[in-house]
């Protein structure tokens, strides 16, 4: 199949590695990937923060990128949701998240994955809430070899991030961040991982602010590592 990758401007602009370990995965697994180099911003960030008009118009920037892909791709269930909840209905089927592209567009669950590290999962508000990934991560990490997969407590529980929420409500995003590190601590993981950057980075930024030795590693590099 002819992938279509929507980096997502986090990725781009802070976790190239995310993107890289997306593309690595889906040719490992046979797929041509192809990067449309004039793919901007979704518009999330500025529909979500009161500026509607200049969301809406990036998010028809994406219907005119994208119009011709066979699948859309993202490293990201918040973008996505964007898309699926503003663009036409026939990009935003065609348009996934990662999980949901590997388990549910093409039946996969094992993606010949090796990863021998103690993980925890966090599910992000928008892959459970917006695009309903369902169980489809814990699948997919359930099949890598070599992994210890330990259940996070309270799971379900927001990190605290939520885009500008974390800006405009800091002590508010603060105590749920606090909430969520907790939880991660409790588990004894090396490594906590998730489906979007955002929350990655807010979780991340808790734990080295605390020097707690946990790692974030967003769900793609997991998926494409075969060692090591």
């Amino acid at each position: 199949m002819r992938v279509s990758l929507f980096i997502t401007c986090l990725a781009d602009t802070l976790f190239p590695d995310t993107g890289r370990a997306v593309v690595r995965l889906l040719e490992r697994l046979g797929h041509e990937v192809v990067f449309p180099e004039e793919q901007t911003c979704c518009g999330q960030m500025h529909f979500n923060s009161g500026y509607e008009d200049e969301g809406l118009a990036l998010a028809h920037r994406f219907e005119r990128v994208f119009a011709d892909a066979e699948a859309v791709v993202s490293p990201s269930a918040s973008c996505v949701g964007m898309v699926r909840e503003h663009c036409s209905p026939e990009v935003g089927a065609r348009t996934f998240e990662l999980s949901q592209f590997l388990v549910d567009r093409l039946g996969l669950e094992d993606v010949g994955a090796y990863y021998p590290h103690r993980v925890t999962y966090h599910p992000t508000c928008h892959s459970l809430r917006a695009i309903q990934v369902g169980d489809a991560p814990l699948r997919l990490l359930r099949a890598v070899r070599g992994i210890d997969l330990v259940e996070l407590p309270q799971a379900e529980e927001c990190c605290g991030f939520g885009g500008t929420f974390a800006v405009k409500n800091a002590d508010v995003s603060g105590a749920m961040l606090t909430d969520k590190i907790s939880h991660v601590l409790d588990t004894s993981a090396e490594v906590c991982t998730a489906g979007d950057s955002s929350c990655l980075m807010h979780i991340g930024g808790g734990l080295e602010r605390q020097r707690a030795g946990v790692r974030t590693v967003h769900l793609a590099e997991i998926l494409a590592s075969t060692g090591g």
